[in-house]
């Protein structure tokens, strides 16, 4: 590994990834966060838990793997949002909209199958921060 490639195994919450990955990871001026789902810091998975939740909790996971690596939701260049049920957009974008405020990184939304604890939404995205 290159000394411009930092892992960021544990967020700034303190919580460490459940698999074989990093939270993220930085390499020449890019903080790359992987897929960040609906878990709360110290809680567990709830499927039950509503979707406009899910979304906020899922934002303060990306947030919080951004902050280990020094970067902030000001810093996303592009995030890819995976959800479970089309249906779900409108709610998406609205909490997106109103956590990123006049932000507007590049975005894409995919549909997919089901995700892992039955969780409905999923977001990984890139950061750039440049040479600090």
């Amino acid at each position: 590994m290159t000394d411009d490639i930092r892992l960021f195994r544990q967020n700034r919450a303190g919580v460490s990834p459940g698999g074989h990955y990093s939270h993220a990871v930085s390499a020449g001026g890019f903080v790359f966060v992987s897929g960040q789902l609906p878990i709360p810091a110290g809680g567990e998975p709830d499927p039950q838990m509503p979707f406009a939740q899910q979304v906020r909790v899922t934002l303060q996971n990306l947030e919080h793997a951004l902050a280990a690596a020094r970067a902030s939701l000001r810093d996303v260049v592009k995030a890819t949002v995976y959800l479970t049920d089309e249906d779900d957009w409108d709610e998406f974008n609205a909490v997106y909209a109103e956590v990123f405020g006049e932000h507007r990184p590049a975005r894409a939304a995919v549909p997919v199958g089901p995700l892992h604890y039955g969780l409905r939404i999923e977001i990984d995205a890139v950061a750039y921060v440049g040479a600090r």
